[in-house]
């Protein structure tokens, strides 16, 4: 089948209203329609539905799509409806959401030829009735959305889509167009490969989203960043990713409790419930869907104006595609991930059970979310760089890096001791093992490899393994370096590499960004916040001075730290909301009644006096409901603590693990409330070790921070022992109890 231009053009603006094609869209079109293989790597946003929807209206028969999500099947079908509005039947989804009689009014749709575009999921293609009826009717062609879930080395690998190719060729030859939105060329290569298409023509456009904005924030308590945003950000549309189906439930509960109309969204709803919560975001009856990053929502809606990543996701091939959920109509998107390092590990925990195979790969795609995370280079640059594309610019104006960029250094005599380094090893190891040489880190492969004998171990005292790792980052970026995926991401040289050691110049680096453990996990609670952490900033910066001064001497007044008496985040807040009384210091971050009435008296006189002094406008106080669930939990672990019941018996009365049940008594000890553990400390920890972690957070810790802890201690101390002790340290010693 042929078609002119004219013609096709003349159908686009008959079926779905528009005068022109987007990048691409009328060549893919045109070589589907020739009956030709086709392989479409397209970002969000960019078109890439209607390359099979326009042709499948044409074609003669069915096309068969096959997606993974029952979400965007629902969609779909209905906005196809919705341009062919006299053929109801004209587009169906086949999927295990419809009852026995809409499988049927399917089926007979398809027999008598009505149905142009048949949306399947891929277990569904799988079932010999599917298959027998299929085989029934012509196949225009083959449509598989979503096509990176073919891969291992995809975000979102699926076993059920590597069956996709024998299923096709007992129901009948057709062409194949395969699609996504997100693919490294390893992934591509992987697509290519199983669809039995090595020749089909590649149809790639920029991954660039000019018109999104990219920030990474600390984990400092989110739930309130989180509300502060939306309350500033009023009446848009968004989507909030949390890794947990619980963490969803209560997060979508604390933004209705304050004024937010927010919705749950994630596969352990049932398929209605789903449904109705998608239809009334579509239908802007709510302004907010939370949804499991593990759920693919595939909800199709032009206008989201943010995307928050309460946790990280599990690859940068993940986060691209949530994010690129913004903005598709190419009007404002804003993109903000909340990193901690924790979840990265909580990430980790959940592998454990995959073979090694996919560990090791799950780890090397967290490894590079992790370089994003922390890197202070253009964050446009990073994203596209990972996707095999090079960014021009240095400077992209539209992310947290280029908007407050990081004072750099000359690089270039780093650059020619590294690519030394890599030459003398005939590059067969990975970026942490080069940084680990560096950084002169002893582990069991450096000993084993002797490699802390090199006259490369440790060979700046004053450069650790991270500076060498954003180092090796960011020549990987500039195309001096290249990481072989296939081997697990083994580095070497790139010509360009060659050529600078040959003859080295001047190259500007700069450090990562330092991101203080947060010890916030899934389920720590916004009324009461972990301490030690680092903020953000913003708020008033000579106030800010001059509370950390009160601090430290009164810190040297009582013997203790000054991180004690109240973080960092703490103080941040007042210099924002400049609280003049001991109940407005509650509603600081990290600040409960305790905290309050045992060290605020000065703080608060202080800033009133400087308000006076300044005459300074205080803004209306900003309180965060909580949740009655919240406060139950709390009240719950403070009455079974007082009953010398284990903790391990106490997660299991609330079906949390250990790490959440710490994290929740770390959150309530933080604001200065009494946790008494004592009775379970005897029994799980060593006297020893006890007063070894004591003393350190009593005379040598400058922080709370648990990574901090567990390097000063060394590897005899493993990270519970070290959370416990250090609620017993701020109960006794912070908190005075």
């Amino acid at each position: 089948m042929n078609i002119t231009t004219e013609k096709l053009r003349q159908e686009l603006k008959e079926f779905f209203g528009f005068s022109n094609f987007k990048e691409l869209q009328e060549d893919i079109i045109k070589h589907l329609i020739r009956g030709n293989n086709a392989f479409v790597l397209m970002p969000t946003g960019g078109g890439k539905s209607l390359c099979y929807q326009l042709p499948a209206l044409l074609m003669e028969g069915t096309a068969i799509v096959v997606s993974p999500l029952i979400a965007l099947m629902k969609n779909q079908v209905d906005a196809i409806r919705g341009f062919v509005a006299e053929k109801e039947g004209i587009a169906h989804f086949l999927n295990s959401s419809l009852n026995k009689a809409q499988v049927q009014e399917v089926k007979a749709d398809l027999l008598k030829g009505i149905t142009k575009l048949l949306y399947v999921a891929p277990e569904s293609l799988t079932k010999e009735d599917n298959i027998q009826l299929l085989r029934q009717i012509k196949i225009s062609f083959y449509a598989i959305d979503e096509a990176h879930c073919i891969s291992e080395w995809g975000h979102d690998f699926r076993p059920e889509y590597r069956r996709i190719l024998p299923i096709v060729q007992e129901i009948g030859k057709a062409p194949i167009i395969a699609l996504t939105a997100t693919a490294t060329p390893k992934v591509q290569s992987d697509i290519l490969k199983n669809l039995g298409m090595p020749d089909a023509k590649v149809f790639k456009t920029s991954f660039n989203r000019p018109n999104l904005y990219y920030e990474i924030r600390p984990k400092v308590n989110p739930e309130k960043e989180i509300i502060k945003f939306i309350k500033q950000n009023e009446g848009k549309s968004g989507i909030i990713y949390c890794l947990s189906r619980k963490k969803v439930e209560d997060m979508a509960e604390l933004l209705n409790v304050n004024g937010i109309k927010a919705l749950p969204y994630h596969a352990g709803l049932d398929a209605a419930t789903r449904a109705t919560n998608q239809d009334k975001f579509l239908m802007e009856e709510v302004d907010v869907i939370v949804a499991t990053i593990a759920f693919g929502m595939g909800i199709d809606k032009p206008d989201v104006r943010f995307v928050i990543h309460y946790n990280m996701p599990k690859s940068l091939e993940g986060y691209y595609q949530e994010t690129g959920r913004a903005g598709r109509d190419g009007g404002e998107g804003q993109c903000i991930a909340f990193y901690s390092f924790n979840d990265i590990i909580k990430l980790e925990k959940f592998m454990q059970s995959k073979p090694v195979a996919e560990q090791e790969i799950g780890k090397q795609l967290l490894t590079e979310t992790v370089a994003y995370a922390e890197s202070n280079q253009c964050r446009r640059k990073t994203l596209l760089n990972y996707f095999g594309e090079v960014y021009p610019e240095d400077d992209c104006g539209s992310c947290d890096n280029c908007l407050h960029s990081q004072p750099q250094f000359e690089g270039k005599d780093y650059l020619v001791t590294l690519f030394q380094l890599i030459r003398s090893m005939r590059e067969n190891f990975k970026a942490d093992h080069l940084a680990n040489i560096l950084g002169g880190v002893i582990n069991a492969m450096i000993t084993s490899y002797k490699h802390n004998t090199s006259r490369f171990f440790g060979i700046d005292k004053e450069k650790d393994d991270k500076f060498w790792l954003a180092v090796i980052r960011q020549a990987c970026v500039a195309q001096f370096l290249k990481k072989d995926i296939e081997q697990y991401g083994l580095i070497s040289l790139t010509d360009k590499g060659k050529e600078f050691l040959a003859k080295p110049y001047s190259v500007m680096l700069t450090e990562d960004r330092h991101f203080e453990d947060t010890g916030e996990g899934d389920d720590v609670d916004d009324d009461m916040p972990a301490g030690g952490k680092k903020g953000g900033g913003g708020g008033d910066q000579a106030l800010l001075s001059m509370l950390k001064d009160l601090r430290r001497d009164i810190g040297r007044k009582r013997n203790l730290p000054p991180y004690v008496i109240f973080t960092d985040p703490s103080l941040e807040d007042m210099t924002i909301f400049y609280p003049i009384t001991i109940e407005e210091l509650t509603h600081c971050t990290g600040v409960g009644q305790g905290k309050a009435q045992k060290y605020g008296k000065e703080f608060v006189e202080l800033i009133q006096k400087y308000v006076e002094e300044n005459e300074i406008i205080r803004p209306d106080d900003f309180k965060i409901k909580s949740t009655n669930d919240e406060q139950k939990i709390g009240q719950f672990i403070a009455q079974y603590t007082d009953m010398h019941v284990p903790l391990d018996e106490i997660a299991k009365m609330k079906d949390l693990d250990m790490d959440e049940l710490l994290e929740k008594i770390e959150a309530i000890v933080a604001v200065g409330n009494y946790i008494n553990i004592d009775y379970y400390i005897r029994q799980v920890v060593d006297d020893d070790k006890i007063e070894d972690i004591y003393a350190y957070f009593k005379e040598e810790a400058e922080s709370d921070s648990l990574t901090d802890a567990m390097k000063a201690l060394g590897p005899d101390y493993d990270e519970e022992e070290i959370r416990l002790i250090r609620i017993k340290f701020l109960t006794e010693v912070a908190n005075g109890w």
